[in-house]
C-alpha cells in the first residue's frame, strides 16, 4: 500500500498529535511521504491492524523496504529514516 514516488507511507487519523509530530518530522527534514487518514479509508485500517498487526497511530510504512514499518511516535526510527535518506541522495 505504499506509494513508489514518496520515501514513507504514513497511516494517520484526526486530532493524533503523533502523527502530526511524526509528519512534521519528515517535513522538515525533507523527507517526501503519502498521509491516508484510516477513518476515511477502510483497506488502509484493515491493512495496518489484520496485515502489519498495528493498534495505535500514526503507522509510517517505508517505500524502500516494505518490512520497515513502526508504529506510534517513534523517535528513533524518524532518525533512521532521516539518515537513510541522505545515504539516497
Amino acid at each position: 500500500m505504499t506509494s513508489p514516488t514518496t520515501d514513507y507511507t504514513v497511516y494517520t487519523k484526526p486530532a493524533c498529535p503523533n502523527c502530526e509530530k511524526t509528519r512534521a518530522y519528515f517535513e522538515a527534514k525533507g523527507i517526501t511521504y503519502t498521509a491516508i487518514d484510516i477513518t476515511e479509508n477502510p483497506a488502509a485500517l484493515e491493512y495496518i491492524t489484520a496485515e502489519l498487526g498495528y493498534s495505535q497511530a500514526p503507522v509510517v510504512v517505508s517505500a524502500a523496504d516494505a518490512q520497515d514499518h513502526w508504529a506510534g511516535l517513534r523517535r528513533d526510527k524518524l532518525v533512521q529514516a532521516v539518515m537513510n535518506h541522505a545515504t539516497a541522495a
